[in-house]
């Protein structure tokens, strides 16, 4: 009698998001757009987006604090502009960048923010910020974890 079962195989959008994943770390910035886009043409659109956002936000952590994040974050934008929650997530990368650089933000815009940007925000931003979410921030953890960092940054 055999005992052995056959092996599970990997259903194909597992498959094809391992490749995007892979595809999209090693694409020439020449051909991310077009990368980006193909990849929003799959037709399990929540493993589409799913890669995509991974790559918005590996690029986003690495380019924001740099001169290139803007063109790149227009690029991105117009590649997934039919795409509301990726669109949304590069405005907020645009947002954390510029509570980051000290450059002019909104803060309404921050407390309208997403759980996810909030967060991030009260783990690493300026005292502004910090403010802002310590007395605003959308969940008990979000206001905890800015006013450690605010105190944090208080005693420097």
């Amino acid at each position: 009698m055999n005992h052995d079962t056959p092996q599970q195989e990997e259903p194909d959008e597992h498959l094809r998001f391992w490749n995007y994943l892979s595809e999209l770390e090693q694409v020439a910035q020449a051909d991310e757009v077009d990368l980006v886009s193909g990849v929003l043409t799959d037709p399990v659109q929540a493993m589409a987006q799913s890669a995509v956002l991974r790559h918005l936000d590996r690029q986003a952590a690495d380019l924001h604090c740099g001169p290139d994040y803007e063109s790149w974050a227009e690029k991105m934008t117009q590649a997934t502009t039919r795409y509301p929650f990726l669109t949304q997530r590069l405005h907020e990368w645009s947002l954390f960048r510029a509570a980051t650089l000290r450059q002019p933000w909104r803060p309404d815009a921050l407390l309208d923010s997403s759980n996810w940007l909030q967060l991030k925000t009260a783990e690493a931003s300026n005292a502004a910020a910090l403010e802002i979410l310590a007395d605003g921030g959308r969940t008990k953890r979000i206001r905890n974890t800015a006013r450690i960092n605010l105190k944090k940054q208080s005693q420097r």
